[in-house]
């Protein structure tokens, strides 16, 4: 619940109906708060083993669904911070609207030590991970935070902020996904 600064307040569960479609293994949705106010969303979908039916849901189709509209889409690297020396890895970033709010997204699928942003590459690696090691499991792990007008400037806040909470995030992340 507490990652550096950031300070976690659960967000309601999903119902049934949600649960069964997603057919994930287990899930966490929460809330975090820096001290400056700075607020963002976290979801971690997890699925032990994809078959069939129950597999990742990309946020590209979920948000649509739930009446939020891309307005724009690309990649962007993060960093690791505890390996600052390295290439950073590409995950999606996305802002959304619905009516007058906008939100940013970063988004990616994360398995077996990797982290990837390609829905593509996603299912390749689900493929070769489970003829070489037995293995299907895997996550998806979407961060979302308000933009506060339509500004650039206002973006690019956004963006700092959700940077700064996955720099808080990853270290966490890995001690609990398995590699």
């Amino acid at each position: 619940m507490q990652m550096g600064e950031w300070r976690g307040f659960q967000q309601p569960p999903f119902d049934d109906k949600v649960l069964k479609t997603l057919g994930l293994t287990d899930y966490l949705t929460r809330g975090y708060v820096a001290p400056d106010r700075a607020a963002v969303d976290l979801y971690i979908g997890y699925w032990s083993s994809q078959r069939q039916g129950e597999t990742i849901h990309s946020p590209q189709n979920c948000l649509p669904g739930s009446g939020w509209q891309p307005v724009s889409q690309s990649t962007t690297a993060i960093q690791d911070p505890r390996h600052p020396d390295a290439a950073g890895s590409p995950v999606n970033r996305y802002v959304i609207q619905k009516g007058n709010d906008r939100q940013l997204v970063l988004y990616w699928f994360q398995g077996h030590g990797r982290i990837v942003a390609s829905e593509y590459w996603t299912k390749f690696y689900l493929v070769v991970d489970a003829v070489r090691m037995n293995r299907s499991d895997g996550a998806v792990v979407r961060v979302i935070t308000p933009i506060a007008d339509g500004t650039a400037a206002a973006e690019q806040l956004a963006e700092q902020r959700a940077r700064r909470f996955v720099s808080a995030l990853l270290p966490q992340l890995n001690g609990f996904l398995p590699n």
